[in-house]
């Protein structure tokens, strides 16, 4: 019996530029590491590589002015509401820096006691202690600093109202802040509002329409398409950009799905095994402890090969070892479970006892979460990551 199971590994590679082949880089990267480490290549071994270096590799940068020019052609420039934006340094100060050079005046709408991801405004003992309900009441600035004083992020010691107003008013646009999570509430400010929630885009876009406001974006509508020979993403906008510079910022990458089928084809002709890629990005995961949800991105994986497609199709083993096979021990009780997972097939396990508890996610999603953490986000240095047994099971040797 093989004793090891699903191992992911980093891969460094050399410090990806503007203009360079990421998938002919990838590819003689995971090569090197099949010859240093030893590795023998299997079918359904998966490859995959970040996000960043594929959009710096892209070139798929666009300056604030550049943003701010969609902004303002897009809204009209004068009161924008821009609504649910996510607290961070990294992802939004910069997009709120373009949006408020594009506008005469912001109203910023901020979701309480936490943004989409998990972000905490204010702890949600002092909203219970407060007597008030974030589903319904609405606050203006002056209330919410009288209910809450300054709320400084325990994690960044930043006071993110102050942070975010500052950025507005440095851009000599002038700011309003509320704080409520009916995003209709804008309605009553302005005829235009940019919503900048991620995975709740889509409802909230609904709900502005449906209360009348004129113009309705989210960040997917802005730097859709090139501004002044920008980069752009046609189907995310500016949602998975990060900042680069004061001045600049990096998008989400383009065609990845053609980036993963070269890495696979040039791989797989190396190794004479078909060999799975991928593009990923953010891992879909909750922090238990900060209570951050990781997806800042608006999916996980934003390219992958066709092998990738799907959701696990899995038996629950200590389900089949305490009820099915629970007079069994030793090598009867291997062979029974091994002859059940043999005997399975895509169908058997749909509403079967059988596989609850196990994850009805996307493959990609799961993987890519893998990667996520294998890679991390500081300085290891491995923005390719090469799994192997992902696909085995415990019939395999």
């Amino acid at each position: 019996m093989r004793t090891i199971g699903t191992v992911s590994m980093g891969v460094r590679c050399p410090i990806i530029r503007e203009g360079d082949d990421i998938a002919r880089i990838t590819a003689d990267a995971v090569i090197e590491a099949w010859k240093d480490a030893a590795i023998i290549p299997h079918n359904k071994d998966v490859v995959a590589v970040t996000e960043s270096v594929v959009a710096r590799a892209q070139g798929n940068y666009a300056t604030v002015d550049q943003i701010a020019k969609d902004v303002r052609e897009k809204t009209g420039g004068n009161t924008v509401g821009i609504a649910f934006p996510i607290l961070s340094r990294n992802r939004f100060s910069i997009l709120l820096k373009a949006m408020a050079r594009g506008c005469k005046k912001i109203v910023l709408l901020l979701s309480y006691p936490s943004d989409e991801v998990g972000n905490h405004l204010v702890d949600w003992d002092k909203v219970d202690a407060a007597g008030v309900n974030p589903y319904s009441d609405l606050l203006t600035l002056e209330k919410f600093r009288e209910k809450f004083g300054n709320t400084v992020h325990p994690f960044t010691g930043v006071d993110y109202i102050d942070f975010y107003s500052e950025i507005i008013k440095s851009e000599g646009c002038e700011v309003e802040m509320l704080f409520g999570n009916n995003v209709r509430v804008l309605k009553d400010y302005t005829d235009a509002v940019i919503t900048c929630d991620i995975h709740t885009r889509a409802r909230s876009k609904r709900l502005l329409k449906e209360a009348g406001v004129k113009i309705v974006l989210g960040m997917d509508d802005i730097l859709n398409a090139p501004v002044d020979g920008s980069g752009c993403n046609e189907k995310y906008g500016l949602l998975g950009s990060n900042k680069a510079t004061e001045e600049r910022v990096k998008l989400f990458p383009r065609d990845c799905a053609n980036v993963a089928e070269r890495i696979s084809k040039l791989l797989s002709d190396a190794s004479g095994k078909r060999i799975e890629a991928m593009v990923y990005g953010d891992g879909a995961f909750k922090d238990p402890v900060g209570k951050i949800w990781e997806l800042a991105d608006p999916v996980v994986s934003p390219g992958y090969t066709r092998g990738l497609e799907g959701t696990p199709n899995e038996l629950k083993l200590k389900y089949l070892a305490d009820n099915d096979f629970a007079d069994l021990n030793g090598d009867a009780l291997k062979r029974a479970i091994e002859d059940k997972i043999r005997a399975k097939t895509s169908e058997s396990l749909v509403g079967n006892m059988v596989s609850e508890g196990t994850t009805p996610r996307q493959l990609t999603d799961l993987i890519g979460s893998l990667c996520d953490l294998t890679s991390g986000s500081g300085d290891k240095g491995t923005p390719i990551v090469y799994i192997q047994g992902y696909f085995d099971n415990y019939t395999n040797e």
